[in-house]
């Protein structure tokens, strides 16, 4: 593992939400375009009846939404993790802090990521490492926000084009395995953009994780954003890199279907259909980061809190129209499959056509 320097950690986060704004999701697609829900014209349902609630390894949401990884580790950031913690809580959704390294290195930095808890002490909170952490580490993450889960991120493509970053990835497994062994909360394992094959994710079910977090290509893009802070070219032509969300939410499910596992999806992820297409493509859940950070800090707290109670409601209008009580039912709704994503996944092995014909 490369050693780093704390305060060009700090440095390095807040060009990096500097970056996210400034660049526009993809440019690769997320796939999901090529994914159509069937409109059920005799639901059978009433609005009463339909639910948006669900639950995650246990633990209860108001709708299955996760404010996914995105900052912590810089004083300048304190007062976004702060305002999502306060969101999280007002709406009822998840919310995972960004990597924990920086507080790890510096303990100065703590108070950063343990304002989530401060602002949303009996929300769903998710801690944040990385597979190359130490196990104790990954540990002091879990207390240093009393978290419920563990998310640990994968992120090989970004640490190549990043001019500082870890160039060994041998082992990680092993130490996934071995983190999962020694904190007492769940361990979902996430990929930062790029996404998952369907042999990875049955890699790490076997690790021993509980989730699978796919974040699959299409959303921030992270390679883009470091060769934004490299003072040269290197990189350039792997910004559109990496499996699709689509198309790795679909592999994932595939290779995880004899695993008890929470799947979820991210990568781009922008509106209630496609909160509603990842759920009917095996998702348990969605992690929503690029579009959280963009509306908090251009638009303020209440327009985030608003634009998530937006897609809540729109989610349980969608319900109702593929004739679902449930998120949960989602997963045995019919869904049309075309174009790259349904190209890509028969040249896999997967039948587009059973997923059409459920």
């Amino acid at each position: 593992m490369m050693k780093s320097n704390p305060t060009l950690r700090s440095s390095r986060k807040l060009a990096h939400i500097k970056h996210a704004l400034e660049l526009p999701p993809g440019p690769g697609s997320t796939g999901l375009e090529d994914v159509h829900l069937i409109h059920r014209c005799l639901p059978e349902l009433a609005w009463e009846e339909v639910d948006t609630s669900t639950s995650i390894l246990g633990l209860s949401l108001s709708a299955p939404i996760i404010i996914n990884a995105m900052t912590g580790g810089a004083r300048d950031v304190t007062g976004i993790n702060a305002a999502l913690a306060r969101v999280a809580a007002a709406t009822g959704v998840a919310l995972a802090v960004g990597s924990q390294t920086a507080a790890l290195e510096n303990p100065d930095l703590e108070d950063t990521y343990r304002v989530v808890r401060e602002e949303n002490p009996q929300g769903v909170i998710l801690a944040n490492v990385s597979a190359h952490t130490r196990p104790q580490d990954a540990l002091r993450a879990v207390e240093m926000i009393d978290a419920d889960i563990l998310q640990v991120h994968l992120n090989p493509a970004q640490e190549l084009v990043m001019p500082e970053g870890e160039r060994d990835f041998r082992g990680l497994r092993n130490n996934i395995g071995a983190i999962v062994a020694a904190v007492p909360v769940p361990v979902i394992v996430k990929e930062v953009g790029c996404g998952m094959a369907g042999e990875d994710a049955l890699s790490l079910a076997e690790a021993g994780c509980r989730g699978i977090d796919i974040s699959g290509r299409g959303g921030t893009n992270f390679i883009a954003i470091e060769q934004a802070r490299r003072k040269d070219t290197l990189g350039q032509s792997l910004v559109k890199w990496g499996i699709p969300t689509a198309v790795s939410l679909v592999e994932a499910a595939a290779g995880l279907k004899n695993c008890d596992i929470v799947l979820i999806a991210s990568g781009g992820i922008q509106n209630s259909i496609e909160i509603a297409k990842s759920l009917a493509l095996g998702a348990q859940a969605v992690g929503i980061a690029g579009l959280c950070l963009r509306l908090l800090l251009q638009g303020g707290e209440e327009k985030l809190r608003e634009r998530i109670m937006t897609l809540i409601n729109e989610l349980r209008m969608i319900l109702l129209l593929t004739g679902n009580k449930t998120p949960v039912t989602m997963a045995n709704t019919p869904v049309v499959v075309t174009g790259l994503t349904a190209a890509w996944l028969k040249a896999r092995g997967i039948s587009v056509d059973a997923l059409a014909l459920r």
